[in-house]
């Protein structure tokens, strides 16, 4: 899995399971299974895990992200606390894995941190995503003392050129730079949180910088590094981030010079039944591929999360899904475990 720190990780994950917590996942997981013999949408218990969403706001300009391209078509904003504290309220007794990410840079949010400290009191394991670019000394500082339990940092590149190929309007010093400064802290401070991941999105322009990230990410103490695949909207003619070695793209090149995704389409999707995804404005959306919210199933700041979750609208999605996946347009490029672990 990593580098040090992967069973210290799961020490504190599983510190902070409760019988309740265990329960749920259990009843979750049941009901996945049942669904998926039968062909028929049963939901026992609550999320597992959820992705909320602190902003859409972002300092880059990432090409396949709609953050970077600013393409949004729903509203732009930032998370207000009480809205986060009502969810985590509800939640808190049967979630277990909290997701401070779906589009945007977390760390643009004002009271991002103090939203952390709220969920790691409740004794959730919280994770985030950034660009590194907001950790100063004193964010990094904050961020140790916020209790946060895993923090991703994107690396896409370990020379400037390669890194902002992609990161358009990044820097990758500044990267390192914050990767340093939340090192130090947790050294500092003598605490075994965050676990601390480098995540290099391989693209054709950084392919060839794998080898160098695992040794970056040895010289820092960085915990763990993971390769992800990058998901192209416009696949199927090629494009120049489609990387030329096959184990790290979620395509294939077919004999007439098309491209096509890799994964089959079953019938079902995990995802579904354990977790989902709530936007900055309280719009529960399926999953993270729903990156511009089109299939809202319900309004956390009108509704209870449970009256989502087990709501018609929601019911209705898992039995399409059931019924065909791939008619679903956002699932037609989902990689549902074509990620590339390291």
């Amino acid at each position: 899995m990593g580098m040090s720190g992967a069973f210290t990780d799961s020490l504190n994950f599983l510190a902070k399971t409760t019988a309740r917590r265990a329960l749920n996942a259990g009843r979750v997981w049941s009901s996945y299974e049942y669904s998926r013999v039968m062909g028929t949408p049963a939901h026992h218990g609550m999320p597992v895990s959820i992705s909320i969403e602190p902003t859409t706001s972002c300092n880059l300009r990432c090409p396949e992200c709609p953050s970077g391209l600013r393409s949004f078509t729903r509203p732009t904003g930032m998370l207000q606390q009480s809205l986060f504290n009502n969810v985590i309220d509800e939640l808190h007794p049967t979630l277990s894995y909290l997701i401070f990410y779906f589009q945007g840079e977390p760390y643009l949010h004002p009271q991002f941190l103090d939203l952390v400290q709220y969920a790691s009191r409740k004794k959730i394991y919280t994770a985030t995503s950034t660009n590194a670019h907001y950790l100063t000394d004193r964010n990094a500082e904050a961020t140790i003392e916020s209790g946060l339990d895993r923090l991703i940092i994107s690396i896409d590149g370990t020379s400037q050129d390669a890194y902002q190929s992609y990161r358009i309007g990044g820097s990758l010093e500044k990267v390192i730079e914050g990767t340093r400064n939340i090192l130090n802290w947790k050294t500092k401070l003598r605490s075994k949180t965050p676990h601390v991941i480098f995540q290099f999105l391989v693209v054709r322009p950084n392919e060839h910088e794998i080898p160098e990230v695992y040794r970056l990410a040895h010289e820092l103490g960085v915990n763990e590094v993971r390769l992800k695949t990058a998901q192209i909207y416009d696949y199927q003619n090629g494009s120049p981030l489609i990387p030329t070695q096959d184990q790290y793209s979620r395509y294939r090149l077919e004999k007439d010079g098309t491209y096509s995704i890799k994964n089959s389409f079953d019938n079902h999707c995990w995802k579904m039944w354990h977790s989902c995804v709530v936007t900055w404005d309280g719009k529960v959306v399926p999953c993270c591929f729903d990156k511009d919210a089109h299939h809202v199933l319900g309004d956390v700041s009108r509704q209870s999360f449970k009256e989502v979750w087990r709501g018609e609208a929601y019911q209705d999605f898992r039995a399409s899904l059931l019924r065909s996946r791939s008619e679903i347009e956002m699932c037609k490029n989902c990689t549902e475990g074509t990620k590339v672990w390291a």
